[in-house]
């Protein structure tokens, strides 16, 4: 496949823009305010799940105006076949000791719930002053256990999604905006 082919065939793979850069723009300064006035003088851990939430997280971390910190863990589920074993094991682990902060844990999309479940009883269980979820995009109609985010800037309903850090394949993350992935294409 030459280059343009190849360019085509990415383009064609973006189905339509369901957010753009602004109105995502305009719900992260929403959230950084709530999350500045709430934890006001307090000492603040953002938490990036990787490697999905980076973009999502470097802005909200711009749009906090009080004193942060940030941090990064990923974490793997095992699958067999297209199910989910259920298990969540940390790859990369956080550098800090998190009972010294209010951790904020930064997603870019909860879809079945099962992981960030995981990942959030990880963190309760180290002690920390308190936790919050906030997510980019919440598909709770794809939820498989209870689990529901603090703070949620968009809910969408059950379609593939790629752009600003969502990936397929490892590709389309650096979009500007989100987008509906054209399966068909």
């Amino acid at each position: 496949m030459n280059k343009n082919n190849a360019i085509e065939s990415y383009n064609k793979k973006i189905k339509r823009v369901v957010f753009n850069e602004e109105e995502i723009k305009e719900k992260i300064k929403e959230v950084g305010a709530q999350l500045s006035a709430d934890y006001d003088g307090n000492p603040i851990l953002v938490v990036g799940i990787l490697k999905g939430s980076y973009v999502f997280m470097s802005d909200l971390c711009r749009a906090i105006t009080v004193p942060c910190e940030v941090d990064f863990m990923r974490a793997k589920s095992y699958f067999n076949d297209t199910v989910s074993s259920g298990t969540v094991t940390i790859t990369m682990d956080l550098e800090h000791d998190i009972s010294k902060y209010h951790v904020i844990v930064a997603e870019d999309i909860i879809d079945t719930g099962r992981t960030l479940k995981q990942i959030v009883q990880i963190l309760k269980d180290r002690n920390p002053l308190s936790l919050k979820v906030v997510t980019l995009l919440d598909k709770p109609s794809r939820r498989l256990v209870d689990f529901k985010a603090d703070y949620s800037l968009f809910t969408i309903p059950d379609f593939f999604v790629i752009g600003y850090g969502l990936d397929c394949a490892e590709y389309y993350r650096n979009l500007s905006y989100i987008a509906e992935y054209n399966l068909d294409a």
